[in-house]
């Protein structure tokens, strides 16, 4: 085994809301203060099992308890399980790596419903046949004990920014308070203080709007590098009604759905003028989220798919000029691709011993909570 007193080598298993592929990250570490980042891999899904994926969604709505797989989900699940397996395989084959050599995989799974005024999360993703096919532990569920102890299941990755922020490099650590941005198919953000605080919940909005706009008005599954939103315009009354949502306003903080934003209506907009008003929308949204803050943040670290996306991160860098800094996570020394993967891997290993993965600021639960469900490769160990 890799353990070497408290630090394990973890695997990080991550498919997000936007629902492209499957990220994976290395990491050794003792899901505390150590943290050593290893290689990484992306693992894309075609475009078949993308469809089948979103399809997936409207099967979910029927769902009123978590173990419920109603139409094709029950099938998605084994196909997703087999898939995440096979990119750790692939994965151990490319580093030369064995199955001995890992001491916990954190799997995520895909989230396929999320409600949390209901306390009902679901990710499809079978931990226990994972385990038993790659002969490793693996951590899986990380959300429910949240949602049981009354908070939102949602944002989980916080406490790993926190980690990372002890850990900036010196050009960068000085800039306090900091506020990590993860635009994935909904942004997030964690903020953490120079006192420590942490604060965490979702903006709004983030590449899923993008994707499904230009999916079904150009047939890609995204807009690569902000390419077909630079040739638009910002939609002003288009904007406006998204920015106009009661959930920017709310005093409560609610994690997302990937249903809750829905994209225009093809009407409302041609394909680049779409394109540019909802990445207008994103970066919008991130910045109006200073109001829930204590301060306004002094560097923004932007990570995720939507960093590719320059007209997201340009608005944003105006929108906050006269407070903050906006830099994506390589400008840290940071991989904006695998942190969400790196953080399920630490979350792995926290959960193993015992340490909370979610707070109060962070998810609203009642008192920090550990959680998670260990599937061991070899069941009675």
């Amino acid at each position: 085994m890799a353990e070497n007193g408290n630090v394990k080598r973890a695997i990080g298993l991550m498919s997000g809301t936007s629902m492209d592929g499957i990220d994976l990250a290395l990491l050794d570490t003792d899901g505390d203060a150590t943290v050593a980042r290893g290689a990484s891999l992306f693992t894309p899904y075609e475009a078949a099992f993308r469809k089948r994926l979103e399809a997936g969604l409207d099967d979910a709505r029927q769902i009123t308890a978590r173990h419920e797989r109603p139409g094709d989900l029950a099938a998605l699940e084994t196909e997703l399980t087999d898939r995440h397996a096979a990119a750790v395989e692939a994965f151990l084959a490319r580093e030369g790596l064995a199955a001995g050599d890992i001491d916990v995989i954190g799997f995520h799974g895909q989230t396929v419903l999320h409600r949390p005024r209901q306390g009902l999360t679901v990710q499809l993703g079978d931990g226990r046949a994972l385990a038993e096919r790659l002969g490793i532990d693996v951590v899986y569920d990380l959300r429910a004990r949240d949602m049981e102890l009354g908070g939102q299941g949602a944002p989980l990755v916080p406490a790993y920014h926190r980690a990372l922020a002890a850990g900036l490099p010196q050009k960068w650590a000085g800039k306090m308070p900091v506020a990590f941005v993860n635009i994935g198919g909904i942004s997030n953000i964690t903020y953490i203080g120079a006192d420590g605080t942490l604060l965490a919940f979702d903006a709004g909005p983030g590449n899923a709007l993008i994707d499904q706009w230009v999916a079904r008005q150009a047939g890609i599954p995204y807009d690569s590098g902000g390419a077909i939103a630079s040739e638009g315009r910002v939609l002003s009354a288009l904007a406006n009604r998204y920015l106009s949502s009661p959930f920017f306003t709310a005093k409560e903080r609610i994690s997302l759905d990937r249903n809750d934003f829905l994209p225009p209506e093809d009407h409302e907009a041609g394909l680049e003028d779409g394109a540019r008003t909802l990445a207008f929308v994103t970066a919008a949204s991130i910045a109006k989220a200073q109001a829930h803050l204590p301060e306004k943040p002094k560097l923004w670290i932007v990570t995720g798919g939507g960093r590719h996306n320059r007209m997201i991160v340009e608005d944003l860098t105006v929108a906050t000029r006269h407070t903050g800094e906006v830099i994506i996570a390589e400008d840290a020394a940071l991989n904006g691709d695998s942190m969400e993967a790196e953080a399920w891997g630490w979350l792995a290993v926290r959960s193993l011993a015992g340490l909370p993965l979610t707070y109060p600021g962070t998810t609203g639960v009642k008192q920090p909570a550990s959680g998670g469900v260990l599937a061991r490769a070899k069941p009675g160990d």
